[in-house]
């Protein structure tokens, strides 16, 4: 093994610190929804020549990456609830819907200031699309809590 040098830079280029990994039964039929409803782009794509799975697959969806797998004997397929921020949630929803998602949440405007929708793409996995409707103050935040009965606090 290499020895960790300094001039290497520890997060790769265009990737977060966290990247979301979804293991999945049918990868292409994922990436095509992702590219419909998200304009997602496929970076890069890995196949196990001797059964065809999509062994890694890279895809970008605005200014984040999305690793996938296909599943095998050794990864189950695992639901995954993800949340993406968006231009138009209206929009995109409509998309998601045409794209062959069915919908957990009809676009509605939420007290912390997301407009918010929720759809369950083709092999399980939940999107929440927002789009940032309100910026909420900390003492707002509190008394909206409030009155849908939560406690917390998000002072930033």
């Amino acid at each position: 093994m290499q020895p960790v040098t300094n001039n290497v830079n520890p997060i790769p280029k265009g990737y977060g610190t966290v990247t979301p990994y979804l293991v999945v039964d049918g990868v292409p039929k994922l990436i095509d929804f992702l590219k419909r409803v998200f304009d997602a782009e496929e970076r890069g794509r890995m196949i196990n020549e001797k059964n065809g799975l999509v062994r890694h697959v890279e895809v970008r969806l605005g200014g984040s990456m999305v690793m996938i797998s296909d599943s095998n004997l050794g990864y189950n397929p695992v639901s995954s609830h993800l949340y993406v921020y968006v231009e138009n949630v209206d929009q995109v929803y409509k998309r998601a819907l045409e794209a062959g998602a069915v919908s957990q949440l009809e676009p509605t405007t939420q007290f912390f200031g997301d407009r918010l929708a929720a759809v369950k793409d083709p092999t399980g996995n939940v999107w929440y699309i927002a789009t940032r409707v309100e910026d909420v103050s900390s003492e707002e935040m509190k008394e909206r809590m409030k009155k849908q009965g939560l406690t917390g606090d998000f002072s930033q």
